[in-house]
């Protein structure tokens, strides 16, 4: 298989694990007797599914998209570091704060490796093996800065409307605003520890890369 090939096969395994996820949340809620339009924007307000549609998105563009601006876009080097710092901060997040909450089983427990484990392993090495190196600067993280505070903004928004929120620790509700606060900037600055990781990485490998090619 070629590297495009394998590419696909990552794409196609991200939307898979989308898929899982979304039919056993509308099926939950169809069970309930519950809005499936409350369900499927509730499936949308967790950071762990945005960012691998961010994902599975990049790798589709990689191995199947045409030639586009659109197509350039999604894998320009900046786009794609971004996207890896925000999965990689999900499979932290996941493991450090919220793995030992519950115990999923049977396609529960594929949805939730494929999403906080399998995928942000396998952007991580399409990353490394594919994306150009030595192009990222300081402004791109603070570019990159704008999802996780975003989200955040939207996800209070939303909290104080609906009463839902999608991780405990910004559930107002029971933590109350200044710790939800202290809790997103703490998350905050882990965002922005593994987005200087990510350019160090970055230039090291550019000037690795530049040195091999000046000296066969």
């Amino acid at each position: 298989m070629t590297a495009r090939h394998w590419t696909g096969a990552a794409a196609c395994l991200g939307w898979f694990g989308l898929a899982i996820q979304l039919y056993l949340v509308l099926w939950a809620r169809w069970q309930d007797q519950a809005s499936l339009l409350g369900g499927l924007v509730n499936v949308f307000g967790f950071f762990t599914v945005l960012s691998n549609v961010l994902v599975a998105t990049v790798l589709t563009q990689a191995a199947f998209g045409r030639e586009s601006a659109a197509r350039r876009f999604w894998l320009s080097p900046w786009v794609g570091s971004g996207v890896l710092v925000s999965i990689v901060f999900v499979a932290v997040a996941y493991s450090l704060l919220l793995r030992h909450l519950w115990q999923p089983e049977g396609w529960q427990w594929l949805a939730d490796g494929l999403l906080h484990d399998v995928m942000p392993a396998l952007f991580a090495g399409y990353w490394w093996l594919r994306v150009e190196k030595g192009t990222l600067r300081l402004k791109h993280l603070a570019a990159w800065l704008l999802y996780p505070l975003g989200y955040f903004g939207y996800t209070l928004l939303r909290g104080h409307w609906v009463g839902f929120y999608p991780y405990p620790f910004i559930d107002v509700a029971s933590l109350g605003y200044p710790q939800v606060l202290l809790n997103a900037l703490t998350m905050l600055g882990a965002f922005i520890v593994l987005g200087l990781c990510v350019i160090g990485l970055d230039r090291w490998q550019g000037k690795r890369l530049a040195r091999a090619r000046t000296h066969p």
